[in-house]
């Protein structure tokens, strides 16, 4: 566990784009063995928006890792976060229990808020109107979105206390994480099912990402799914039944330009409609 911690306090830059591309790349070649649904579009055109977007988020996070460096540094010579407190945690814990926290904080707590809050919905929206949800579907995120979430992080690592150790641990899960539950893959159902209870499982995310309300405001979570059970946002979907997009930005063309999504949080609010649907 040691030399896991000692590794993370110092991967380099090029370790770190290894695990985006790594990962990208595996679960690309899996979308070809074992689909969920044989989507009838243009791969890597599809793919061409989702990865510019992941390109303007590795550029925001790499110019503002610096404030993680400097705010992770403070509170460890200050002793001061959640995990700074317990006395006596071994390592293993130490590092578990601040990734679960930075999960929290960074991840679910983040994405519940930009769904409660109008502007802040105009924003994720960019993520959401990808009409064949895919591995490349996990970064996309609007350049202010990447701010935002940023910022949730970086109140995460102060409140919590994280060295830039296990911040860049998490991140490296989170990256992973998200690129398997958004990707275009088919488990066994029972596996699915197994992983739900604790990890964010494929068929759990795409839930998410049903084109109305409630499933759209439901399953949250980034990396450990224990967040949505805890607070009641969990919800079940039969695959079969999942549409990709939003209803209130149904122009699948539209929704695959650049020009178009960069403009997308600043459209008027369009208010959604809602099915009935038990959790």
């Amino acid at each position: 566990m040691e030399t896991l911690f000692n590794y993370f306090e110092n991967i380099t830059s090029q370790h770190r784009s290894l695990i985006l591309v790594g990962g990208l790349t595996l679960f690309w070649l899996l979308e070809g063995a074992l689909p969920l649904f044989k989507f009838k579009y243009k791969k890597w055109k599809h793919a061409v928006p989702n990865i510019f977007f992941t390109l303007t988020t590795i550029v925001i996070n790499f110019s503002l890792a610096f404030l993680l460096v400097e705010t992770s540094d403070w509170v460890q010579e200050n002793q001061f976060g959640i995990i700074n407190w317990i006395p006596n945690l071994p390592l293993w814990a130490y590092i578990l229990l601040g990734v679960l926290l930075l999960d929290f904080i960074g991840a679910y707590l983040a994405h519940y808020v930009e769904h409660k809050v109008k502007p802040l919905w105009m924003v994720h929206l960019v993520h959401h109107t990808d009409h064949h949800v895919d591995t490349t579907t996990a970064n996309r995120h609007h350049p202010l979105e990447s701010v935002i979430r940023f910022v949730f992080t970086l109140a995460g690592v102060f409140i919590i206390g994280t060295p830039i150790a296990i911040v860049f641990i998490y991140q490296s899960l989170s990256l992973i994480a998200t690129q398997f539950s958004h990707a275009n893959i088919k488990l066994p159902n029972k596996v699915d099912k197994i992983l739900s209870y604790i990890l964010v499982s494929p068929n759990m995310h795409k839930v998410h990402h049903h084109y109305m309300l409630p499933y759209t405001d439901s399953n949250y979570g980034n990396i450990f799914s224990i967040w949505d059970r805890l607070f009641g946002t969990f919800m079940k979907l039969d695959p079969k039944l999942i549409v990709y997009g939003v209803d209130t930005f149904p122009d699948e063309k539209a929704n695959g330009k650049i020009g178009m999504l960069l403009k997308q949080p600043f459209h008027k609010y369009r208010k959604p409609t809602s099915l009935n649907a038990s959790k």
